[in-house]
């Protein structure tokens, strides 16, 4: 017998229930996947996130036999487009099972939708912009996603270039050993910077003006890089506050030249594993395994998710030794916690400088994500 196929818009809230249910039909064990908590993934898209200032979206779910089986974001961030004057826009969240009517499906929705909006390229996936979830999973199957990183099955690759898709940018991960000796190359880079230097922890009585800090510097430090779109002052304190949840502030890494930022780094535990272990629910007792966790078994793993130098400092031989600098101060806080990992990511492929300051801190590559792109 044919399966019955049907793809339909999330417009309340059982419909988005639904959507977060797409994940139960994708992944089975055999996966090595995290189940993200259902109640973050609500408030994530509650209009009362700053994201939504500029960023509109419309979201679909597919069914097979009326079982929700496959899912699709699209987006238009208007922060993205004043920025490339080109009328771009997204789609994200991407799920499915195997099936190619369900996925065809799920696309001709999205493309619709950004379409009759005078969309002209499409990139992603993006879930929801460039700042947060990003890429399709292209290699490194054999090990789960770090915290804030996407999820994957094999067919999605196909199931993207079937529908026209193709490669626009690949981002990498590595794992750097939180416990190394400093090569050579790395002491000497450390030593050519000035006396001014200084390096500091995130000032708990301050934090929203030096998460204003990391802002400027993270939005100076990216402004050339391909996909760029600032990041607003409400949006970045919100994440800001939301990571301090569960670092703590010596996870975060200021340098300063003269009492002038010129970098900064941040860690946070990766604490996926936990949070699959809750299958994606808080209550009535996952609150209390992750602060436990937090708490006396703190995770083995953490990944650095932004990092930044000062875009005067690129390109000269200050450089190098202030990204080492940062990274370098997050040790010994990280192995005082327990920490013996450490995920970079994620990485532009054309971002030479950075992969070979890891390169430098002997970084294996683990993963490829990529983005696509396609005309409309």
């Amino acid at each position: 017998m044919s399966r019955v196929i049907e793809v339909a818009p999330i417009n309340n809230k059982s419909d988005f229930q639904d959507f977060l249910k797409v994940l139960d039909a994708v992944y089975d064990k055999t996966d090595n996947w995290c189940k993200p908590l259902d109640i973050e993934k609500t408030i994530a898209f509650s209009k009362k996130q700053p994201i939504f200032d500029h960023l509109k979206w419309a979201g679909w779910v597919g069914y097979i036999d009326g079982v929700p089986s496959g899912r699709i974001t699209a987006q238009i961030d208007k922060l993205y487009i004043d920025k490339e004057n080109y009328k771009t826009g997204f789609v994200g969240f991407f799920e499915a099972c195997n099936n190619d009517e369900l996925i065809a499906g799920l696309f001709k929705a999205a493309e619709t939708w950004l379409s009759q909006k005078s969309i002209k390229k499409i990139l992603g996936p993006l879930s929801l912009n460039i700042n947060q979830e990003v890429g399709l999973l292209i290699e490194g199957f054999q090990t789960p996603p770090y915290i804030m990183m996407p999820n994957g099955k094999k067919h999605y690759q196909e199931a993207f270039e079937r529908h026209g898709y193709y490669k626009s940018m690949d981002t990498f991960c590595y794992d750097i050993a939180a416990r190394f000796s400093p090569p050579p190359l790395m002491k000497k880079l450390i030593k050519g910077l000035p006396n001014e230097l200084k390096i500091r922890a995130l000032n708990k009585n301050k934090i929203a003006d030096d998460l204003e800090t990391l802002r400027l510097i993270f939005n100076d430090a990216w402004s050339r890089n391909w996909g760029f779109t600032p990041f607003t002052k409400n949006e970045f304190l919100h994440l800001g506050n939301e990571m301090l949840k569960i670092i703590p502030v010596d996870f975060i890494q200021i340098a300063e030249i003269n009492d002038e930022p010129a970098a900064f780094t941040a860690l946070i535990p990766n604490i996926n594993p936990i949070i699959h272990s809750m299958n994606g629910k808080i209550l009535p007792f996952g609150w209390v395994k992750l602060l436990y966790n937090l708490k006396w078994k703190y995770p083995k793993q953490a990944r650095i998710p932004l990092m930044g130098v000062r875009k005067k400092y690129h390109n000269t031989k200050l450089g190098p030794g202030l990204a080492l600098k940062v990274v370098d101060s997050l040790r010994a806080p990280a192995i005082s916690k327990g920490v013996e990992t450490v995920e970079m990511s994620w990485i532009l492929e054309n971002n030479s400088a950075m992969r070979n300051i890891i390169k430098i801190l002997g970084g294996i590559k683990t993963k490829t994500y990529r983005i696509f792109e396609k005309k409309i």
